[in-house]
């Protein structure tokens, strides 16, 4: 063949591929995205801070960073709030991803603050004793090294810090950012693989306790990467039956509403059973992250090995973020299926709520305990998830704002109490707690009736809420299940402010810790944030109330 006749042949090739069709450039609205944006490029800058910053002052970089960062991203988020874009303008950016509407935008906000508070904890560098003259915090001075090792102990010596929590925390807000606003089942699963990722590793970074850390990351790792696979196989599923990975296209084919079918998908498409294992699989990977029944075996194992900081922010934000991915599932894909998934989600909740009250109460580890009281919480916050209405989902919204900033302020209380071993969080260390310094134990105890649900604290008003969402949503008898066990709940908590504050101190208990002001700050915000929705919650129902309509 000769030259020219190739030649000819790829001038004819070229004509006629652009006849076909051009392919189209992604449109980005990158203002809408630009929460997710801000972290993200953060988070990038301080890898490039633990390149390129000499060691002494990477700390100081990376903190600075780090909060310059979530502030930024939530003026951002109020600015997208203000400008509308939870009410009139809520809409599908990037090309069908990501939903820019009020629930996301109030979940983003509430995990920004959490992410922000938690970095305050991360950053605390005074409640252990100086070792060798270099101020120490809560994690491993070198993660890589055995423990017990001579490496261990020369990186002690020479006052090595683990200063890539602070990128790793970045990445996780980042994926949690997405998480609750994403519009397709990929987008969902990326944005999950994103903020487990780092909280498998922030877990394994105890200072102290080292190898239960490492344990309590192994343990979570295994059962995370469990639970990702079965949401990827449920994500496949629920490809096979609509042809689609987009939450409005499986909508559509779930309602029978949809127009145009491709012949190739038309077999599998609107087989009822590819789509019930693929959701009950994909609410379940959520119902993991949650920390609901028989999901929950991680959640106090981790809770009680990962580092205090670490808990505290996992435990709020994590919770935000799957919660807002499970109202977008269950509200904006499955609405058709709500007489299938409804009673599945009732048994869920009403066994979350008993398990976790139940077993809470034969604890005897203060952080195993506000583990299990976390599962209790998961359940009522299921309840207004069942109700299907909107005030479902304003009340779902209020609960995790008021529950992130207690949660973080209860962990934070519990850096504090330390013996010669680090934190004391054996629960009869804190005996008469309240004699010897009345202060913390008075905070503590504050964070502990928020959580019991009584009146004058946030957590009154988010029950009130959740409760009163799920009555008028028909589930009157998850309400009364809900009751029992907050009372139930009520016994252990109160039973911790009684050894607090009405036994007698041990001699050779444990010493409270004077916090530098960062930490100080984390747990002020939660008692005022606790307080001030207990006393006037009127205005942030109504936020959330505002923000409680999902875009389609």
């Amino acid at each position: 063949m000769s030259a020219t006749a190739v030649h000819s042949l790829w001038t004819t090739a070229a004509a006629g591929t652009d006849s076909i069709s051009k392919i189209p450039a992604p449109k980005i609205e990158y203002g809408q995205l630009s929460p997710t944006l801000i972290v993200v490029g953060a988070a990038i800058v301080g890898v490039l801070i633990e390149a390129f910053v000499p060691r002494r002052s990477r700390y100081y970089a990376q903190v600075f960073v780090s909060a310059v960062a979530l502030c930024a991203a939530f003026a951002a988020v109020v600015a997208l709030a203000a400008d509308g874009y939870g009410t009139t303008k809520a809409h599908i950016a990037a090309m069908g991803a990501i939903a820019v509407d009020g629930p996301s935008l109030f979940l983003q906000g509430t995990i920004l603050l959490a992410g922000l508070v938690g970095l305050f904890t991360f950053a605390e560098r005074r409640l252990d004793p100086e070792a060798h003259g270099n101020r120490v915090d809560s994690f491993a001075a070198q993660a890589a090294s055995v423990p017990g090792s001579d490496s261990e102990k020369a990186a002690v010596k020479a006052g090595f810090t683990t200063t890539e929590v602070f990128p790793l925390l970045l990445f996780a807000i980042a994926g949690m950012l997405v998480f609750p606003s994403a519009n397709d089942l990929l987008t969902l699963f990326v944005a999950l693989e994103v903020f487990s990722l780092p909280l498998y590793l922030l877990c394994a970074l105890a200072r102290r306790k080292r190898l239960m850390s490492q344990e309590a990351a192994v343990k979570y790792f295994l059962l995370g990467a469990f639970a990702s696979a079965f949401t990827l196989f449920g994500i496949a599923l629920l490809y096979g039956y609509a042809g689609s990975v987009s939450y409005a296209r499986i909508a559509q084919v779930v309602d029978g509403t949809v127009t145009n079918v491709d012949p190739a998908l038309a077999d599998t498409m609107g087989n009822d059973a590819l789509l019930l294992v693929g959701g009950a699989m994909i609410v379940m990977g959520l119902l993991f992250k949650v920390g609901a029944v028989p999901f929950h075996m991680w959640t106090p194992d981790v809770y009680q090995g990962a580092p205090t900081p670490v808990t505290g922010f996992m435990a709020a934000a994590t919770k935000v973020a799957a919660f807002g991915a499970l109202l977008r599932l269950l509200y904006v894909v499955l609405p058709g299926l709500r007489w299938d998934w409804r009673p599945v989600m009732w048994a869920v909740a009403i066994v979350t709520m008993l398990g976790g009250a139940i077993v809470a109460i034969t604890q005897t580890d203060i952080k195993r305990l506000l583990a299990y009281s976390s599962i209790a919480h998961a359940g009522f916050i299921l309840a207004g998830v069942i109700a299907t209405s909107k005030d479902g989902v304003s009340s779902v919204l209020f609960y995790l704002g008021a529950y992130s900033f207690v949660t973080i302020g209860a962990f934070a209380v519990v850096t504090l109490v330390r013996d010669a071993g680090g934190e004391a969080t054996h629960l009869s260390k804190w005996a008469g707690l309240g004699r010897r310094s009345p202060l913390v134990a008075a905070v503590f105890a504050v964070f502990l009736l928020a959580f019991a649900g009584i009146p004058l604290t946030s957590g009154f008003a988010g029950k009130f809420a959740v409760f009163k969402a799920a009555a008028e949503g028909g589930a009157a008898p998850l309400v009364v299940v809900g009751v029992i066990s907050s009372a139930v709940a009520a016994f252990f908590y109160i039973r911790v402010i009684v050894l607090m504050f009405f036994s007698e101190p041990r001699p050779e208990g444990p010493t409270v810790a004077v916090p530098s002001p960062l930490t100080m700050t984390a747990i002020g915000l939660g008692v005022v944030v606790t307080l001030v929705l207990g006393v006037a919650p009127q205005y942030f129902l109504d936020l959330a109330s505002q923000a409680g309509v999902f875009v389609r």
